[in-house]
């Protein structure tokens, strides 16, 4: 439309033949509501010269076309028609250059507009909020003298937008005190805060208030309770709302989807993605993104590979989201390769398909291509860094053993691109000097930070302790943890293996009897792996799998080849106070040598074994797998709790760094 020119306004009267004035205003804004804006003008301008406000309708089409160019030419009719200073017109010529992008045109005119109002007011705050400007939309609520209920809507919902969540529920909650009453999307708005805070009790709250104001069966607030619940785990109740709901469709399926995704249960959102299909209903970017994620929790990468085809069958292969989905899924499969190959079939990708390569490298252990390809990205001016790519960046780091790059990229963070670092980053640091030695430093570093320290922060430190076999540093961490959660397992487990690292079996009885009395039990190290679509699993000493005795009796030979070769026990790696032999015998029995054992009797010969384990690769594991992939001559690849290691003809790519 911005091609068109829009002729002079004339007191001409209407050439056709007369009718009512209400015909008149029917008919024009037919023609408006159509995107007819010059035949509109041009028939009826007579019409607008003795009824100004009409002016409105053909500003709003403007707005639904976003043709900025045709609204300035009518902004100029307007002036020249003496009609500027109408707080009506002028109210919907803000609201055009606010919608469109023109927010320092819409400044410019609140500026000058003669009788501002409220409703001026809230076009403004929502212009600034659209522009990701939260400190000027919110000076101009503090500044107005009266606010009605679409001012506090505004807040509420611009706060939440931008995760300011605390101050959004407190906004909703003054709005609530002053007697405004809120409209759906308001409670929309304070339900998406209470999710992103998992606050659920605030939730249930908002559940009681909504039902008492009549919103039972409002399909924005019912679809937000749900989201709500979803988000702050209590499926049961999330999946009632949903179930409840008249009829279903791709959005319910969605939130079902996402809520089991979100709360740990991949498995269950493969079986509902399938449910899906089933029903009739058709996957779209959204549903793929929370299958694909769930296919990098289980690393089902045959089923990985199947949903990407199905994303190219959908047209949704050239969807960003779905993109950087891909590339982490397939990087946490083992696939690092098909994760670089669709990066760069990506011709126009966003920062976030980019941080979600460089971590992909990280998590493999590529520091260096992960450190080129941020230089790439820099050197590109349509695309800025953003926390997110730090916290990559310093993962990757930390995982390679790269402590003045890392120290770097932690003070460019902060330095050229101005941004406050959060506990996630300063974890990072933390984690990056702990493994590089340096544990004095990095304790420094937690006490004097401006942020609060959290539990996980300090549990980094502690598993440093361990790595370093440092016993009486490691006393004084464990208090630090056990002060903000005494009852995590991990921790306990933790201190006690390095009590047992250093021999120290009276104070490993001492925190196994703590654990015992508070009745905490440490998690089983579990690995598995996929074969033909199907999942196994195995456990330390597990003999429940169906071909247990062959795996077992396959593991004696390997042994013995493995001892043949130079392969010596770690027996120190076993921390617990038992014979040789029976060392011996448990480090054989780990979960990831029953898992390669199984792969290698049923695998094809020359394919890629990939293992994933929930903790850390035990040292002597590690030094096995090495000997097993040069004796097997395959190629094997295993997924800890922090990172990828892969072995390929008795090395590992970690450098023996992790």
């Amino acid at each position: 439309m911005g091609k068109y020119c829009l002729g002079p306004l004339s007191r001409r009267c209407f050439s056709t033949n007369p009718s009512s004035g209400s015909e008149l205003t029917a008919e024009f804004t037919n023609l408006c509501s159509k995107g007819l804006l010059k035949q509109a003008f041009d028939r009826f301008s007579s019409h607008i010269w003795s009824e100004p406000t009409l002016f409105s309708h053909l500003l709003q089409s403007c707005i639904s076309q976003n043709s900025v160019s045709l609204g300035k030419q009518l902004h100029s009719v307007i002036i020249t028609s003496g009609c500027s200073s109408n707080k009506f017109i002028s109210n919907h010529l803000l609201n055009l250059y606010s919608k469109c992008g023109q927010l320092d045109a819409a400044i410019a005119l609140f500026g000058v507009m003669p009788g501002r109002n409220i409703m001026s007011c809230n076009i403004l705050i929502n212009g600034y909020f659209r522009k990701g400007d939260w400190e000027s939309a919110r000076k101009v609520f503090d500044e107005m003298p009266e606010r009605n209920v679409a001012t506090w809507s505004a807040m509420v919902a611009g706060l939440t937008q931008f995760r300011f969540n605390e101050e959004g529920l407190g906004s909703f909650s003054r709005m609530h005190g002053l007697g405004f009453l809120p409209d759906e999307f308001t409670l929309g708005s304070v339900l998406r805060g209470c999710a992103g805070l998992r606050a659920l009790v605030a939730g249930r709250q908002v559940h009681g208030y909504a039902r008492k104001c009549g919103f039972d069966f409002d399909l924005v607030v019912v679809s937000s309770l749900a989201h709500m619940y979803l988000k702050c785990g209590s499926l049961g109740e999330g999946e009632r709302l949903i179930t409840a709901m008249p009829s279903q469709n791709v959005v319910t399926w969605n939130m079902l989807i996402a809520g089991r995704a979100q709360n740990g249960y991949p498995e269950e959102v493969l079986d509902q993605y399938n449910m899906m299909k089933m029903a009739g209903f058709r996957p779209d970017r959204i549903t793929f993104v929370s299958v694909i994620s769930s296919c990098s929790e289980l690393a089902t990468f045959g089923q990985g590979q199947q949903i990407h085809a199905e994303v190219i069958k959908a047209g949704a292969s050239s969807t960003l989201s779905v993109i950087s989905s891909l590339i982490s899924m397939y990087s946490r499969c083992g696939c690092l390769e098909d994760s670089l190959k669709v990066f760069l079939e990506c011709k126009n990708g966003d920062v976030v398909c980019w941080s979600s390569m460089i971590a992909a490298y990280g998590f493999h252990g590529r520091g260096v291509e992960a450190i080129d390809l941020f230089n790439q990205m820099e050197q590109q001016e349509k695309f800025e860094a953003n926390d997110v790519t730090f916290l990559s960046l310093l993962y990757t780091c930390s995982h390679c053993g790269l402590k003045e790059e890392g120290t770097e990229f932690f003070e460019l963070m902060v330095e050229k691109y101005g941004f406050k670092p959060r506990i996630e980053h300063y974890t990072c640091m933390v984690d990056l000097l702990g493994r590089y030695g340096s544990l004095e430093e990095a304790e420094t570093l937690i006490r004097s930070m401006p942020v609060k320290a959290d539990v996980i922060i300090w549990k980094t430190l502690l598993f440093a302790c361990k790595i370093h076999k440092k016993a009486e540093m490691a006393r004084r961490i464990a208090e630090e943890v056990f002060r903000l959660d005494p009852w995590d397992p991990v921790s306990y487990v933790l201190l006690s293996n390095i009590h047992a690292s250093d021999k120290r079996w009276d104070d490993v009885s001492d925190v196994r009897k703590e654990m015992r009395e508070r009745k905490l039990k440490k998690e089983p190290g579990v690995s598995w792996l996929e074969v033909k679509n199907q999942i196994h699993q195995f456990c330390m000493g597990d003999k429940s799998h169906p071909k247990s005795s062959e795996i077992n009796s396959y593991l004696r030979e390997l042994t013995s080849e493995m001892k043949k070769r130079g392969y010596v026990p770690d027996i120190d790696s076993v921390l617990h106070d038992m014979d040789v032999e029976d060392k011996e015998n448990n480090l054989v029995h780990h979960s990831e040598k029953l898992a390669i054992a199984f792969a290698l009797l049923y695998t094809p010969a020359g394919t890629p074994i990939r293992v994933i384990k929930n903790l850390r690769v035990c040292s002597d594991c590690h030094v096995a797998i090495k000997y097993i992939s040069e004796i097997s001559n395959r190629e094997i690849i295993v997924r800890d709790c922090s990172r990828f290691h892969h072995f390929k003809n008795g090395k590992c790519s970690c450098g023996d760094y992790w």
